[in-house]
């Protein structure tokens, strides 16, 4: 998958007792603690072609001449859609009391990709079931949950900024190239999204605070295991 975190942006909320602006000018720069870590490790498992920071060879088509079916996107949102209502899942169960910090941070995407699936029904598409990949994948995350939260945070942090930096560029080549410029829900956060990644940054931040080393490097070593099931559920778009 395109995840591209290199290009974060981050939905309105109310955040400690900073204000809007403020929280703007903390975004555009390094946050310091974990988030960096977990954002350098993520840059170097791009390919070269997707960022200037990454270094990974290209082993699929390149990003530029990435040619979406419609057939193959619908499969592609029916299991992200899974993956997200497993995460809402798993976080509103909070087995470890830290998946309490990322309640109602805005970066959900189930509701949204509802709409979206109900949409493209009454167009009459048919919508297909998820796929081995999207089960996988989600029985994958669902078990880490139960005893990793280290592993599991790490697939939370790769699937929600993947989804509004790489995410938001595959939205607008499928928008443009099968929908007629159709701007999915997928697509959308409400308020500044910018604002909403600065605090999902500090809840993560706080989190790993608790953390040893041999926690964190746990955490870090998860990001190629998450790219590999995203760029998965990624290449269904092509089928």
């Amino acid at each position: 998958m395109v995840f591209n975190f290199g290009e974060e942006q981050v939905e309105q909320m109310q955040v400690s007792n900073l204000d809007k602006d403020s929280l703007k000018k903390m975004a555009k720069k390094c946050t310091g603690g974990f988030v960096d870590e977990l954002r350098s490790v993520a840059m170097k498992l791009h390919t070269k072609d997707q960022s200037k920071e990454g270094q990974k060879e290209t082993q699929i088509k390149p990003w530029r001449e990435w040619d979406p079916t419609l057939d193959g996107y619908l499969k592609f949102l029916v299991d992200r859609k899974l993956i997200y209502d497993t995460l809402d899942k798993i976080i509103c169960q909070a087995d470890f009391p830290e998946y309490a910090e990322f309640r109602n941070t805005g970066l959900e995407r189930a509701l949204n990709l509802s709409k979206d699936l109900q949409w493209f029904k009454e167009q009459g598409h048919v919508i297909p079931q998820p796929l081995p990949v999207g089960l996988d994948y989600s029985l994958y995350i669902e078990k880490l949950s139960k005893n990793d939260p280290q592993a599991f945070i790490c697939h939370l942090y790769v699937i929600y900024f993947g989804q509004t930096a790489g995410g938001r560029m595959i939205g607008r080549k499928v928008a443009a190239k099968l929908l007629n410029g159709k701007e999915l829900e997928f697509y959308k956060w409400d308020g500044d999204i910018t604002i909403t990644l600065q605090y999902f940054r500090e809840k993560l931040n706080k989190v790993a605070q608790n953390w040893t080393r041999d926690e964190k490097d746990h955490c870090l070593d998860e990001i190629e295991i998450s790219f590999k099931f995203n760029r998965d559920i990624f290449h269904l778009t092509l089928v």
